[in-house]
């Protein structure tokens, strides 16, 4: 792994001539993401964002934290004890120049020992899963992760929406995933491109099924404006 996300996010932290990001996956063409809305405030964030910073309390973990907007908000505004995770050093180095307290380069796999009253996922947190088959991992992780009485709150999006329909409605899904949200991402940055890697976007019925299966309730938050949706998941 190269980091090219994360050096994007340094780069603009320290004024190093960042550039946008260049981003391609297996069901759709290049994009560009500017890095400058990693680093966007409360105010410029979706609503599914600012539902999920609403409801987080007490110890916090907020697991793939990028620039940090989301624990940077928790720490200075809420006054809540945050511990920030991303596999990027990176964007740990950028976290760590924004001021946030307690940030670390880790995977979340590899996080023991601790617990936690909220753990956060945004910006598609289901992403890190990478595929469907993974679910019961990851979930089985987080779980262990949670003080009782404590919650996860993950979002992500059904894009069943874009795949093509035929005359009769069905939608026409790629034969060689396991699930249709199974998605590979490139990212390319000044010119560098990034290893391929695995990233999940999963339906909300998906996840609730998971979930259960996990020993987890699973409620539906609220929704967004494109097929996106926040979750809470607490111990049964």
């Amino acid at each position: 792994m190269k980091d090219l996300f994360g050096k994007a996010i340094l780069d603009y932290q320290t004024n190093n001539n960042p550039e946008d990001i260049i981003t391609e996956t297996s069901i759709s063409e290049e994009d560009e993401m500017s890095v400058v809305y990693l680093f966007r405030d409360y105010k410029q964030m979706p609503k599914i964002e600012t539902k999920a910073l609403s409801l987080t309390k007490g110890r916090v973990l907020d697991v793939g934290c990028g620039a940090g907007s989301h624990a940077l908000y928790l720490q200075n505004v809420k006054k809540l004890d945050v511990t920030a995770i991303d596999i990027s050093a990176n964007a740990v180095a950028a976290c760590k120049l924004r001021g946030l307290n307690d940030v670390r380069a880790i995977d979340v796999l590899e996080l023991n020992n601790e617990k936690f009253d909220t753990i956060i996922l945004l910006m598609n947190g289901t992403g890190i899963f990478g595929k469907l088959k993974n679910c019961t991992l990851y979930l089985e992780k987080l779980k262990s992760l949670l003080n009782p009485g404590g919650q996860i709150l993950i979002d992500s999006s059904d894009i069943i929406y874009m795949f093509d329909e035929d005359e009769d409605g069905g939608k026409w899904i790629p034969t060689d995933t396991e699930y249709y949200g199974e998605l590979t991402f490139t990212i390319t940055y000044k010119g560098e491109q990034e290893d391929t890697f695995d990233w999940l976007y999963i339906d909300y019925n998906t996840l609730q099924n998971a979930a259960h299966a996990n020993g987890l309730n699973c409620e539906l938050v609220t929704e967004g404006e494109h097929f996106d949706y926040l979750a809470k998941l607490t111990l049964q």
